[in-house]
């Protein structure tokens, strides 16, 4: 079981060390998978008992320069990890400016990933930093508690507004209740919406635009047929949806809510 890697392009560094900040918000520890072509970042707590899941997926070829992994064995050839993604990402905050990164798994007097810093000498001579992050191996019996989650049917799935702006609208809601209502339809509307004996809230979002889920062959939405205009609706815990935005530090494109 082997595994090394490495990263010379500062812009993929950068992006790289932001997609795992944003990981180290949501979790204390989570799963790592390494595979040839890609690496998965997996939490898979209960829903149903209020926890919360993430699969984070990432094509090694838009990070790595050089990428090197052989699994347990020829027939699963994959690598099962824990770890505490904060303790990676201190790591490569000391790496902002770095020639090089290499990630490499050890195994000296206990498993961990090795992060080698080499960064910008003014003298001939290399300045290398050298993280040692301790990781779990998880065994292969194991393996089918951190499978892709399939994705349940929902009523309505829509893109969300600018996140900053969601966060705000948020954050001034949370002092006022310790739920939040989100609602959406087909016809790009959502709203979110707090509610207790002293007050009801509601901030309207409109033309965010809707999915079209309906042009895939898979099916994963009951909206045939559904009224545009009817609004489904999901009461969460706000510190939760708080805690999700705060997170976010690598700045999509577009996002969505089902």
């Amino acid at each position: 079981m082997r595994f090394r890697a490495k990263i010379v392009d500062l812009a993929c560094l950068n992006h790289f060390s932001r997609v795992i900040n944003t990981i180290s918000k949501f979790a204390k520890t989570c799963t790592l998978r390494l595979t040839v072509s890609k690496l998965y970042f997996i939490l898979s707590n209960k829903v149903t008992n209020g926890g919360v899941s993430m699969w984070c997926e990432l094509c090694q070829e838009n990070f790595f320069d050089e990428f090197q992994m052989e699994g347990v064995a020829v027939e699963h050839n994959e690598i099962y990890l824990e770890l505490v993604p904060e303790n990676l990402s201190r790591a490569l905050k000391t790496a902002l400016s770095a020639k090089a990164v290499k990630i490499k798994l050890t195994n000296k007097h206990y498993p961990c990933l090795r992060v080698g810093v080499e960064l910008p000498s003014l003298s001939s001579s290399s300045r290398i930093v050298t993280h040692d992050i301790p990781v779990g191996v998880i065994p292969r019996r194991l393996w089918n508690d951190f499978r892709e989650p399939s994705v349940p049917e929902f009523d309505v799935s829509i893109y969300l507004p600018v996140l900053k702006t969601m966060k705000s609208v948020v954050e001034r809601m949370k002092n006022l209740s310790n739920s939040i209502v989100i609602e959406a339809n087909l016809s790009g509307e959502m709203n979110l919406k707090i509610e207790n004996d002293l007050v009801s809230v509601t901030t309207q979002f409109k033309d965010l635009g809707n999915p079209p889920w309906a042009s895939e062959d898979e099916c994963h939405s009951s909206a045939q047929g559904r009224d545009l205009e009817s609004m489904a609706e999901a009461r969460i815990d706000i510190r939760k949806l708080q805690q999700l935005l705060a997170g976010q530090q690598v700045n999509p494109t577009k996002a969505l809510c089902s």
